[in-house]
């Protein structure tokens, strides 16, 4: 149990000397000193020679074998980021706010920044990184490996996100959409493990899928598959950002919602509806079950054309819980063929929101790594 305090102590604090090891744990100088030679012996931890207030010390940190691999997360209005040994074991992570128009050249240097403190924190050099993976609030085309949609995140049309990733920080990187790394983080270590046909259903400011076909992420030939958010519900609806009418982002994202309850509550956030709905408001309760509906009427067509087994909720939405799904539900047996809404079960992701992208996003970059060291491998 000690040896878990100190290795949970360098993973949330990043690099420690074993004085400040001490004072985190509240174990004593000798205690920890024997325990780190415990944990270097064992290869859990590395130890490097540093100083602190002018005196000799060792730093202690977590070992990483085999490198440590990293995910950078742009949210509506954050980036997350986080340093790995693998998808189940985070080193170190950091959020930061960002505009909600921020351009894409803003937020590359905001995230390369994050990686390098991470590292640096961490105890760890920059060529301990050995993949990245970055993830957008947009369709990505996989050909052209950019955003493919004007009006879907407009500042970042056109931007080589990986290649200028990649030159910042000197390791190979992947761009994926937000919705399919919540897919593959919830597959890997959630809701969607031993589902060979689902679905991770991401609504928050905008509306996302990540689609899982024989327990692998589906992509589409383009990579584009999973944009529920622009799937037409009412073809004489609203304009949407993408140039369609009546999509259903135009009917659930947040600037439907927002909208709805301007001229009874004034101007609210996202999280301030969320927070009302939860305490009981019943024009917040009331939006939502709205969107629950919608979202049910969408995903009628998607439970007739791929039967899914489960379809799970993610996103900040997902905090409300039956309140959303049980009018999800309701739109979907009366809407679906009753073979296949009999047979699919619609749930609460099993990750936090703002933690299955990330571990989505881990995950890929642990399969980059694994890809890249195979390659090195052959060419030697």
């Amino acid at each position: 149990m000690n040896r878990l305090r100190v290795l949970d102590a360098v993973r949330e604090h990043g690099a420690l000397t074993q004085v400040e090891i001490a004072g985190v744990t509240g174990l004593s100088a000798a205690t920890v000193s024997n325990l780190v030679r415990e944990l270097d012996v064992a290869g859990a931890v590395q130890l490097r020679p540093s100083i602190r207030n002018g005196r000799r010390a060792t730093q202690v940190s977590v070992a990483t074998s085999s490198g440590l691999v990293g995910a950078a997360v742009f949210g509506d209005r954050d980036i997350r980021v986080a340093i790995a040994t693998g998808p189940g074991d985070i080193v170190s992570h950091k959020r930061m706010p960002l505009p909600a128009d921020h351009a894409a050249d803003e937020g590359i240097a905001r995230a390369a920044r994050l990686v390098q403190e991470l590292l640096e924190g961490a105890g760890h050099a920059p060529a301990d990184l050995r993949a990245l993976v970055v993830g957008l609030p947009a369709p990505i085309d996989a050909v052209s490996g950019e955003v493919g949609s004007e009006g879907v995140l407009p500042g970042w049309r056109g931007v080589a996100v990986a290649a200028a990733m990649e030159e910042a920080l000197a390791v190979p990187v992947r761009l994926d959409n937000t919705a399919n790394l919540a897919a593959v983080g919830e597959a890997r270590l959630g809701a969607l493990q031993g589902i060979s046909t689902g679905m991770f259903l991401k609504v928050s400011y905008g509306v996302g899928a990540g689609i899982i076909i024989g327990g692998e992420l589906f992509r589409g030939s383009a990579g584009t598959a999973g944009e529920i958010g622009h799937v037409t519900i009412d073809e004489n609806g609203p304009v949407c950002r993408c140039g369609n009418r009546g999509c259903l982002d135009t009917f659930v994202g947040a600037n439907a919602v927002l909208g709805a309850l301007r001229p009874s509550h004034g101007a609210l956030t996202l999280r301030d509806v969320i927070a009302r709905a939860l305490q009981g408001d019943a024009g917040c309760r009331r939006v939502f079950e709205d969107a629950g509906r919608h979202l049910g009427v969408a995903l009628a067509g998607v439970v007739n054309l791929l039967n899914p087994e489960l379809v799970v909720l993610g996103g900040q939405v997902a905090r409300l819980g039956d309140l959303v799904l049980a009018p999800m539900r309701e739109a979907i047996e009366r809407c679906a063929i009753p073979s296949a809404a009999a047979t699919v079960r619609v749930a609460v992701a099993g990750l936090p929101p703002d933690e299955a992208d990330v571990r989505g996003g881990l995950t890929v970059a642990d399969q980059l790594r694994e890809s890249a060291e195979r390659a090195a491998l052959a060419v030697g």
